[in-house]
């Protein structure tokens, strides 16, 4: 009797073997850690950020996923959500944070940006309570002023 091959698989409805997924795991999977691919836009983010030292959003469209539990960088969240940006927080010292809020529990987190996030996307959540119809246009004009 002949071996089938795998297209002869595919025709009588068997399957093929999965890809691989390029997701972050710990070195003991076997995946690559030096980068991830981002929740909402698909693209590959490298770890390596400049400004911080644990990368935990996109530098794209800024959204992230709900990784860290109490400290940064711990990865010790077990609601694996996905984060979305809702705002722009500053510091004294100057250094502007990026407000995320979890789709899946609603817990909000403060993260620091990185130097090479899009200053497009961060600019329009910054600018996000100005396009409110409940603030007054010459209250608008007098922000605008400064």
């Amino acid at each position: 009797m002949a071996r089938r091959t795998r297209t002869d698989d595919r025709r009588r409805g068997g399957r093929r073997a999965q890809r691989r997924k390029d997701v972050l795991h710990g070195q003991r999977s076997g995946h690559r850690e030096q980068d991830f691919r981002c929740v909402a836009c698909r693209l590959v983010v490298p770890l390596a950020a400049p400004g911080t030292a644990h990368r935990n959003h996109c530098p794209t469209c800024l959204a992230s996923l709900h990784v860290d539990g109490r400290i940064p960088g711990d990865r010790a969240s077990a609601c694996r959500g996905r984060m979305a940006p809702i705002g722009v927080s500053v510091r004294p010292d100057g250094e502007w944070l990026l407000v995320h809020e979890c789709r899946s529990c609603g817990e909000l987190s403060a993260n620091r940006i990185a130097g090479d996030d899009n200053a497009l996307a961060l600019m329009r959540i910054a600018l996000r309570p100005l396009r409110d119809p409940g603030v007054p246009g010459v209250a608008q004009g007098a922000l605008l002023a400064l």
